[in-house]
Protein backbone atom coordinates (compact mmCIF):
# COMPACT_ATOMS: atom_id res chain seq x y z
CA UNK A 1 0.00 0.00 0.00
CA UNK A 2 1.26 2.88 -1.36
CA UNK A 3 0.03 6.50 -0.02
CA UNK A 4 0.85 9.79 -1.16
CA UNK A 5 1.23 12.98 0.95
CA UNK A 6 -1.26 15.97 0.43
CA UNK A 7 -4.53 14.45 -0.34
CA UNK A 8 -6.64 16.06 2.26
CA UNK A 9 -7.61 19.70 2.25
CA UNK A 10 -4.18 21.85 1.86
CA UNK A 11 -5.72 24.87 3.55
CA UNK A 12 -6.64 22.54 6.83
CA UNK A 13 -3.44 20.30 6.38
CA UNK A 14 -1.19 23.17 6.50
CA UNK A 15 -3.06 24.50 9.71
CA UNK A 16 -2.36 21.83 11.64
CA UNK A 17 0.80 20.56 10.33
CA UNK A 18 2.03 24.51 11.48
CA UNK A 19 0.30 25.30 14.29
CA UNK A 20 1.82 26.42 17.78
CA UNK A 21 3.56 24.03 20.29
CA UNK A 22 1.19 21.82 21.49
CA UNK A 23 -2.39 22.82 20.42
CA UNK A 24 -2.35 26.59 21.03
CA UNK A 25 -2.47 29.30 24.14
CA UNK A 26 -4.36 28.19 26.57
CA UNK A 27 -8.06 29.04 26.04
CA UNK A 28 -10.63 29.88 28.43
CA UNK A 29 -13.54 27.42 29.42
CA UNK A 30 -13.28 23.67 30.13
CA UNK A 31 -10.28 21.95 28.79
CA UNK A 32 -10.32 20.08 25.63
CA UNK A 33 -11.62 16.52 25.70
CA UNK A 34 -8.84 15.84 23.37
CA UNK A 35 -5.46 17.38 21.94
CA UNK A 36 -4.32 16.78 18.22
CA UNK A 37 -1.08 15.37 19.42
CA UNK A 38 -2.85 12.73 21.57
CA UNK A 39 -4.82 11.94 18.63
CA UNK A 40 -1.57 11.62 16.37
CA UNK A 41 0.12 9.78 19.11
CA UNK A 42 -3.29 7.30 19.08
CA UNK A 43 -2.89 6.90 15.39
CA UNK A 44 1.32 6.17 15.64
CA UNK A 45 0.44 3.94 17.97
CA UNK A 46 -2.54 2.23 15.67
CA UNK A 47 0.06 1.86 12.70
CA UNK A 48 3.12 0.47 14.39
CA UNK A 49 0.84 -2.60 14.99
CA UNK A 50 -0.93 -2.72 12.20
CA UNK A 51 0.45 -0.49 9.31
CA UNK A 52 -1.35 2.13 7.38
CA UNK A 53 -4.07 -0.47 6.62
CA UNK A 54 -5.07 -0.89 9.86
CA UNK A 55 -5.48 2.78 10.62
CA UNK A 56 -8.97 4.20 10.46
CA UNK A 57 -10.32 6.92 12.10
CA UNK A 58 -12.56 4.37 14.21
CA UNK A 59 -8.97 2.34 15.23
CA UNK A 60 -7.61 5.95 16.79
CA UNK A 61 -10.77 6.41 18.99
CA UNK A 62 -11.22 3.47 20.42
CA UNK A 63 -7.19 3.54 21.41
CA UNK A 64 -8.57 6.70 23.19
CA UNK A 65 -11.78 5.24 24.28
CA UNK A 66 -13.50 7.54 22.03
CA UNK A 67 -15.94 7.86 19.01
CA UNK A 68 -14.92 8.24 15.49
CA UNK A 69 -16.71 11.82 15.58
CA UNK A 70 -15.41 12.95 18.33
CA UNK A 71 -11.66 13.18 16.55
CA UNK A 72 -13.34 15.34 13.86
CA UNK A 73 -13.42 18.23 15.74
CA UNK A 74 -9.90 18.12 15.53
CA UNK A 75 -8.69 16.18 12.49
CA UNK A 76 -10.67 16.44 9.25
CA UNK A 77 -10.35 12.91 7.95
CA UNK A 78 -7.82 10.21 7.23
CA UNK A 79 -6.22 11.94 4.70
CA UNK A 80 -5.39 14.51 7.43
CA UNK A 81 -4.18 12.26 9.98
CA UNK A 82 -1.97 10.69 7.83
CA UNK A 83 0.00 13.65 7.02
CA UNK A 84 -0.07 14.45 10.79
CA UNK A 85 0.80 11.73 11.72
CA UNK A 86 3.95 11.49 9.04
CA UNK A 87 5.27 14.68 10.47
CA UNK A 88 5.04 14.33 13.70
CA UNK A 89 6.62 10.80 14.02
CA UNK A 90 9.42 12.26 12.84
CA UNK A 91 9.81 14.95 15.40
CA UNK A 92 13.18 14.47 17.21
CA UNK A 93 14.34 11.76 14.64
CA UNK A 94 17.42 13.41 14.41
CA UNK A 95 19.35 15.07 17.25
CA UNK A 96 22.76 16.87 17.55
CA UNK A 97 25.01 15.58 15.05
CA UNK A 98 28.80 15.22 15.03
CA UNK A 99 31.09 18.70 13.83
CA UNK A 100 32.90 16.81 10.56
CA UNK A 101 30.75 16.49 7.65
CA UNK A 102 31.29 12.69 7.49
CA UNK A 103 30.50 12.26 11.26
CA UNK A 104 27.22 13.84 10.88
CA UNK A 105 26.02 12.77 7.64
CA UNK A 106 27.02 9.41 8.85
CA UNK A 107 24.98 9.91 12.32
CA UNK A 108 21.91 11.60 10.64
CA UNK A 109 21.64 8.45 7.73
CA UNK A 110 21.90 5.94 11.09
CA UNK A 111 19.24 8.11 13.08
CA UNK A 112 16.48 8.44 10.23
CA UNK A 113 16.83 4.62 9.11
CA UNK A 114 16.47 3.84 12.90
CA UNK A 115 13.37 5.71 13.08
CA UNK A 116 12.26 4.29 9.86
CA UNK A 117 12.55 0.76 11.69
CA UNK A 118 10.59 2.08 14.27
CA UNK A 119 7.96 2.70 12.42
CA UNK A 120 7.95 1.07 9.68
CA UNK A 121 4.35 2.52 8.27
CA UNK A 122 6.51 5.84 7.41
CA UNK A 123 7.74 4.19 4.09
CA UNK A 124 4.06 3.43 2.96
CA UNK A 125 4.35 7.38 2.93
CA UNK A 126 5.57 8.15 -0.58
CA UNK A 127 8.76 10.17 -1.23
CA UNK A 128 7.51 11.73 -3.95
CA UNK A 129 5.52 14.59 -2.46
CA UNK A 130 6.40 15.83 0.82
CA UNK A 131 4.31 16.30 4.04
CA UNK A 132 5.76 19.65 4.30
CA UNK A 133 5.61 19.80 7.63
CA UNK A 134 8.09 21.16 10.52
CA UNK A 135 9.68 18.14 11.38
CA UNK A 136 9.69 16.56 7.93
CA UNK A 137 11.73 19.75 7.55
CA UNK A 138 13.80 19.55 10.10
CA UNK A 139 14.88 16.33 9.15
CA UNK A 140 16.06 17.88 5.60
CA UNK A 141 17.30 20.81 6.93
CA UNK A 142 20.04 19.08 9.55
CA UNK A 143 20.98 17.10 6.56
CA UNK A 144 21.82 20.18 4.43
CA UNK A 145 23.46 21.96 7.22
CA UNK A 146 26.20 19.00 7.45
CA UNK A 147 26.64 18.25 3.81
CA UNK A 148 29.66 20.49 2.45
CA UNK A 149 28.09 22.97 -0.75
CA UNK A 150 29.91 20.20 -3.47
CA UNK A 151 27.27 18.52 -5.04
CA UNK A 152 24.66 18.75 -2.54
CA UNK A 153 21.28 17.65 -4.71
CA UNK A 154 22.74 14.42 -6.01
CA UNK A 155 23.93 13.34 -2.45
CA UNK A 156 20.47 14.26 -0.34
CA UNK A 157 18.75 11.79 -3.15
CA UNK A 158 21.35 9.38 -3.04
CA UNK A 159 21.47 9.27 1.65
CA UNK A 160 16.94 9.29 1.38
CA UNK A 161 17.10 6.61 -1.51
CA UNK A 162 19.68 4.35 0.44
CA UNK A 163 18.23 4.86 4.02
CA UNK A 164 14.56 4.32 2.79
CA UNK A 165 15.14 1.46 0.40
CA UNK A 166 17.19 -0.17 3.17
CA UNK A 167 14.72 0.24 5.88
CA UNK A 168 11.74 -1.29 3.60
CA UNK A 169 14.13 -4.17 2.86
CA UNK A 170 14.75 -4.52 6.31
CA UNK A 171 10.98 -3.98 7.54
CA UNK A 172 9.97 -6.38 4.65
CA UNK A 173 11.53 -9.04 5.83
CA UNK A 174 10.84 -9.16 9.26
CA UNK A 175 7.19 -9.20 8.19
CA UNK A 176 7.24 -11.98 6.02
CA UNK A 177 6.77 -14.56 8.03
CA UNK A 178 3.60 -12.86 9.98
CA UNK A 179 2.29 -11.46 6.44
CA UNK A 180 2.57 -14.47 4.36
CA UNK A 181 2.76 -17.28 7.38
CA UNK A 182 5.65 -19.21 6.24
CA UNK A 183 8.95 -18.95 7.71
CA UNK A 184 12.21 -17.47 5.89
CA UNK A 185 13.63 -21.37 6.53
CA UNK A 186 10.22 -22.84 5.70
CA UNK A 187 10.13 -21.18 1.71
CA UNK A 188 13.86 -21.71 1.60
CA UNK A 189 13.90 -25.41 2.36
CA UNK A 190 10.74 -25.99 0.05
CA UNK A 191 12.30 -24.10 -2.99
CA UNK A 192 16.04 -25.81 -2.43
CA UNK A 193 14.61 -29.05 -3.15
CA UNK A 194 12.58 -28.10 -6.07
CA UNK A 195 15.29 -26.06 -7.55
CA UNK A 196 18.05 -29.06 -6.97
CA UNK A 197 15.29 -31.48 -8.98
CA UNK A 198 14.51 -28.76 -12.00
CA UNK A 199 17.71 -27.06 -12.43
CA UNK A 200 20.83 -29.37 -11.09
CA UNK A 201 23.09 -27.33 -12.94
CA UNK A 202 22.33 -23.94 -10.78
CA UNK A 203 25.48 -24.13 -9.29
CA UNK A 204 27.69 -24.08 -12.53
CA UNK A 205 25.20 -21.73 -14.34
CA UNK A 206 25.30 -18.85 -11.96
CA UNK A 207 28.60 -19.77 -9.54
CA UNK A 208 28.88 -16.14 -8.27
CA UNK A 209 25.79 -16.21 -6.83
CA UNK A 210 26.56 -19.79 -5.16
CA UNK A 211 29.68 -18.75 -4.09
CA UNK A 212 27.83 -15.84 -1.94
CA UNK A 213 28.80 -16.57 1.70
CA UNK A 214 25.10 -17.37 3.66
CA UNK A 215 23.96 -14.74 6.36
CA UNK A 216 20.92 -14.02 8.61
CA UNK A 217 18.66 -12.23 6.98
CA UNK A 218 18.64 -8.96 9.34
CA UNK A 219 22.01 -8.99 10.37
CA UNK A 220 22.94 -9.14 6.31
CA UNK A 221 20.54 -6.19 5.61
CA UNK A 222 22.04 -4.49 8.23
CA UNK A 223 25.66 -4.78 7.14
CA UNK A 224 24.29 -3.49 3.45
CA UNK A 225 23.24 -0.62 4.64
CA UNK A 226 26.28 0.42 6.59
CA UNK A 227 28.85 -0.78 4.18
CA UNK A 228 26.68 0.63 1.35
CA UNK A 229 26.66 4.27 3.23
CA UNK A 230 30.68 3.83 3.52
CA UNK A 231 30.84 3.81 -0.16
CA UNK A 232 28.47 6.28 -0.60
CA UNK A 233 30.47 8.99 1.52
CA UNK A 234 33.39 7.24 0.90
CA UNK A 235 32.62 8.68 -2.77
CA UNK A 236 31.40 12.22 -1.54
CA UNK A 237 34.98 12.43 0.47
CA UNK A 238 36.82 11.79 -3.51
CA UNK A 239 34.52 13.96 -4.68
CA UNK A 240 35.37 16.93 -2.17
CA UNK A 241 38.95 16.54 -2.66
CA UNK A 242 38.83 16.31 -6.39
CA UNK A 243 36.80 19.82 -6.24
CA UNK A 244 39.37 21.17 -3.89
CA UNK A 245 42.17 20.29 -6.07
CA UNK A 246 41.12 21.68 -8.56
CA UNK A 247 40.19 25.06 -6.70
CA UNK A 248 43.78 25.40 -5.63
CA UNK A 249 45.06 24.84 -9.30
CA UNK A 250 42.78 27.56 -10.86
CA UNK A 251 43.93 29.98 -7.75
CA UNK A 252 47.82 29.04 -8.31
CA UNK A 253 49.98 31.34 -9.69
CA UNK A 254 51.12 29.09 -12.41
CA UNK A 255 47.72 28.54 -13.51
CA UNK A 256 47.37 32.42 -14.09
Amino acid sequence: MVVYAGQGDPERTLALLWRSAGDGPPRRGPKPALTVDAILEAGIAVADESGLDGLSMRAVGERLGKTAMALYTYVPTKRELIDLMYDHAHKGAIGDLPGGWREAVEAWAVALHERYLRHPWLLQVSHARPVLGPHEQTVLEKLLEALPDVAVRATVSALFSLVRGSARTIAEGRAAASDTGTSDQEWWTARSRLMNDLVPDFAERFPRSVSMPPAEWDQAAHDAFTGGLKLLLDGLAGHIDHQADQTRRRMSPKAR
